[in-house]
């Protein structure tokens, strides 16, 4: 057992609300559908990931998203915290904040945008999080789908970081590095915001997972 804490901030994929870029595409429903298989599978690897406490902050109605029974079943077998915070950069940095003061354990955070994580992945980020000060995983689109640290204080500069921009990865690693943190950088992964993402995600999927049957016949 890796003594880590795997966080997953995650939003209740409710139609017109999820992956909104995707529904100018598909649709509301075929949206929330798709930001709901995604959220699956990350649950299950992180489900998966040996490792000590797991975690979702989440925003949302559930009561209200797509696959709600299932999202509400995979979610019992995790605590659940509700997300606070005046924006989606506070709202991230509490949640550090709040999971190390109620286990005591560096905190390893991701999304739900990349279905395609695995356990052994998830592993070897927790695993090299105890030999950093913090780790990040850079996204494909100039994001970042995976930062751990050993001190919440340190993701503090999150607060600092304009999020959902082409540079937010590079921006969050240099916040990280100019508060004397020492970062390792981890696998780079795609992640799902539009239509054009959907492939090459899907194709570092399980074959029989959610996402990929999900997102089946889409370009």
């Amino acid at each position: 057992m890796i003594p880590v804490a795997i966080l997953v901030v995650a939003k209740a994929p409710v139609p017109g609300l999820a992956k909104t870029r995707i529904a100018e595409t598909v649709g509301a429903d075929i949206a929330a559908d798709i930001a709901a298989a995604a959220l699956l599978d990350t649950l299950d690897a992180v489900a998966a990931a040996p490792v000590a406490a797991r975690i979702v902050a989440l925003t949302g109605d559930l009561d209200a998203a797509a696959r709600r029974a299932e999202l509400t079943q995979r979610l019992a077998d995790f605590t659940v915290i509700g997300q606070r915070g005046d924006g989606f950069a506070d709202r991230l940095a509490n949640a550090h904040a709040d999971v190390s003061a109620a286990y005591g354990l560096p905190v390893l955070q991701i999304g739900m945008d990349t279905p395609q994580v695995t356990a052994d992945l998830l592993a070897d980020c927790a695993r090299s999080l105890l030999t950093a000060d913090a780790v990040l995983g850079l996204a494909g689109d100039g994001g970042w789908w995976v930062l751990g640290v050993t001190d919440p204080a340190a993701a503090d500069c999150l607060r600092r970081v304009p999020m959902s921009r082409a540079d937010t990865g590079a921006v969050t690693l240099a916040a990280l590095r100019d508060t004397n943190v020492n970062v390792t950088l981890v696998a780079e992964l795609n992640d799902v915001d539009t239509v054009a993402d959907i492939d090459a995600v899907r194709r570092a999927c399980r074959a029989d997972g959610r996402f990929a049957r999900a997102t089946a016949g889409l370009p």
